[in-house]
């Protein structure tokens, strides 16, 4: 697939989104580079002792990673599930110490609550909760530029359009967002957007990953983003260090792809 018709299949090309404001754009960069697929590896919860490992794995690479963190997993009063267990949580001192090595640190939740499941207005609260938070305590933080990730990418409509109303896009469950396909297409600019994700667990999804991975290769182009958790033996669906240094160095070396975090790609816009 040639770059022109890459971004006819995105949806790029609109009346609303002509090639000559696109042009101007980073995105429009990757394309000229002979880019057709974008792959995000979206890490979510916030553990510790594996964000900072997999940050270093990025950093080995050149790349960002794409953490996102439940707002009050490190303060008291949160309950711990059995997958986040207590004490494993880092804190905004660690995700500033991130952000400042330039990894991208978005919000996962105020308390990793399936939203879907409690009050309508009480999973509103717990939405701003979170944005406020990450207000508060992340340096430079901007609600209107942040991905909002759904715990358990559970969602339904009115939650998304009530996070739209404060953030550029949400990511959810693929199965929820995506119609008969398992990539997104990449963001309009003048649109906030639904993205879809898939995740693999609860034991070691190593397996997982590389097939998902080799089956996007395989076709034409898109954006993939694959929702992941700990390394190792942190988490729901852990993915080991050593599998996720092999995944970087080979991928980095995919003239057509690009492996970009979530916010970076609206950033480019």
């Amino acid at each position: 697939m040639n770059r022109r018709d890459f971004i006819k299949s995105t949806g790029l090309i609109t009346l609303g989104v002509g090639l000559y404001s696109f042009a101007e754009a980073g995105l429009h960069r990757l394309f000229a580079e002979g880019k057709t697929h974008i792959l995000t590896l979206s890490f979510d919860d916030g553990f510790k002792k594996s964000f900072y490992r997999t940050a270093e794995i990025h950093e080995e690479y050149g790349l960002k990673a794409c953490l996102n963190v439940v707002a009050m997993g490190n303060t008291p009063g949160y309950i711990s599930e059995k997958w986040i267990k207590e004490g494993l949580i880092g804190n905004f001192d660690d995700w500033n110490k991130l952000k400042d090595r330039g990894h991208e640190l978005m919000p996962h939740s105020w308390d990793h609550k399936n939203l879907t499941e409690i009050p309508i207005n009480e999973a509103k609260e717990n939405i701003d909760k979170c944005l406020d938070y990450f207000e508060k305590n992340l340096d430079s933080f901007k609600a209107s530029e942040a991905v909002y990730n759904f715990a358990y990418n559970a969602s339904n409509q009115e939650l998304e359009d009530y996070a739209l109303k404060r953030v550029r896009a949400v990511r959810t469950g693929g199965w929820l967002v995506l119609q008969n396909t398992k990539y997104n297409k990449l963001p309009d600019i003048s649109k906030q957007s639904r993205l879809g994700c898939w995740s693999y667990g609860p034991d070691m999804c190593d397996n997982n990953i590389e097939s998902e991975v080799n089956e996007f290769l395989s076709e034409n182009g898109g954006w993939l983003i694959l929702n992941l958790h700990g390394l190792d033996d942190e988490g729901w669906g852990p993915v080991s260090s050593k599998y996720l240094d092999i995944l970087l160095k080979r991928l980095v070396d995919i003239k057509n792809l690009a492996l970009l975090p979530t916010g970076e790609v609206f950033r480019m816009l």
